[in-house]
């Protein structure tokens, strides 16, 4: 099977490359990249006037399989994805039952293997049942396959035992994704504390509930030598520890998600259970931190924490919804209208923390379109503006406050391995 891309901008950072030209695919493999290849091919896609990229790399999603398959699917979670560019995504553990064992990642890989339309790569519990009290088979999970572990939707509190687990997933050279919340103090908090919270007389949770557990995290990976990524960052406090950290060579990355950058809490005005996610959206002065650490590079990935809920579980009493935002669908747009036209990124910047750089924190071979690498392309339309739509999600969750916002950045095309999976913005 060839096929020829002819006339994009190709944005490759794993290779500084940003130029006008065309991508030869040769089964799964780029073939050739040349200014003008002139050749058969079984299918050609005319790029003119757009982005042309890696496909992206999500390192944090919930596609709720198994156990909350009427949240989401690996079927409907991998479409979603495809849809947003994303050819390879991570998917955490906090599922029914707990992604724990050896045996839960050959079952879970077993059912992407027969439902996937993009990359799924699972994330194994850092302890059994994520109850915080054993660690899980860290070694047989990562030899199953698990990319990293995580005990995401909550922290270790036990320093302890996070210490063991650090040292275990650096002799199995793998990350630990780390949830940074202390829960004592969230309590029963369900909005970031501060003015917007007391105005709509709301429970507040503090910047140091974050803060904490960033810090003490950071000195466990000094310590140990592992490899340490900070999941949705969400504070200019946890920015300043990874500033400290970054001078002190601590081996430690960290991601924001696109509702993190692009809003404050100031979004919360209606009780809409939209807006509430965790961690929650924080202050205007947060929001600008975390725009300034992505383009200083203190912060290296964007990834969506995609949590996708049913309906009942959002339209409800603010203080009884269940946190979480849908994003795999509208982080590529996001990031275009907030990052690039906001004038924090470049768009080569934009594509290096949606690509190589997540690929990095794994240690994988993806993020990259050079030629001889496997063919994970997107190819994106990033002058089209419109309005977002959740009515054409194709994910089973509809839980985003961007519904009609405004945007720029449209994913057309979507290649996984070689194979046109989006094409013309329409799932295949």
């Amino acid at each position: 099977m060839k096929l020829l891309i002819k006339n994009g901008r190709i944005i490759n950072p794993a290779s500084n490359m940003d130029a006008k030209g065309d991508i030869l695919v040769i089964d799964d493999k780029v073939a050739e990249i040349a200014e003008h290849i002139e050749t058969e091919a079984d299918k050609v896609i005319d790029a003119e006037g757009k982005w042309v990229t890696p496909g992206f790399i999500d390192l944090h999603v919930h596609l709720r399989d198994p156990g909350f398959e009427y949240k989401e699917t690996i079927e409907t979670g991998s479409q979603a994805a495809a849809m947003g560019g994303f050819t390879t995504i991570c998917c955490m553990p906090n599922t029914s039952p707990v992604i724990d064992s050896e045996i839960m990642v050959e079952y879970l890989n077993l059912r992407i293997s027969r439902g996937a339309v993009v990359n799924v790569l699972p994330i194994g519990a850092i302890t059994k049942g994520q109850a915080g009290e054993e660690l899980a088979e860290i070694g047989k999970m990562t030899k199953a396959g698990a990319c990293a572990i995580s005990e995401d939707g909550k922290s270790v509190m036990n320093a302890g035992l996070l210490k063991t687990a650090m040292n275990y997933s650096k002799m199995f050279n793998i990350p630990v994704l780390s949830h940074c919340e202390d829960k004592a103090l969230v309590g029963s908090g369900v909005m970031n504390a501060g003015v917007q919270s007391q105005i709509m007389g709301l429970k507040g949770i503090s910047n140091d509930s974050e803060d904490v557990i960033a810090a003490r995290d950071i000195l466990l990976a000094e310590t140990t030598g592992a490899k340490l990524h900070l999941c949705h960052v969400s504070t200019r406090g946890s920015v300043q520890l990874l500033r400290e950290a970054h001078a002190r060579g601590v081996k430690v990355s960290a991601e924001v998600c696109p509702h993190h950058f692009t809003l404050s809490d100031e979004a919360v005005v209606s009780y809409d259970a939209n807006t509430k996610m965790n961690p929650p959206l924080r202050s205007n002065e947060d929001v600008e931190a975390l725009r300034n650490a992505l383009k200083d590079n203190t912060i290296n990935c964007i990834a969506t924490d995609h949590a996708p809920h049913s309906i009942d579980e959002k339209n409800c009493e603010y203080d009884k919804a269940a946190f979480g935002i849908v994003g795999l669908e509208t982080a590529l747009a996001l990031g275009v209208t907030t990052l690039v036209e906001g004038g924090y990124l470049t768009p080569m910047e934009l594509i290096e923390k949606m690509t190589i750089n997540p690929a990095n924190v794994l240690g994988i071979e993806k993020g990259d379109i050079s030629v001889g690498k496997v063919a994970d392309i997107a190819i994106i339309d990033a002058d089209t503006l419109y309005n977002i739509d959740v009515n054409t999600f194709k994910s089973k969750g509809k839980n985003t406050p961007f519904d009609g916002y405004e945007v720029k950045g449209k994913v057309l095309c979507t290649i996984v391995g070689g194979k046109v999976v989006v094409e013309n913005g329409e799932l295949i």
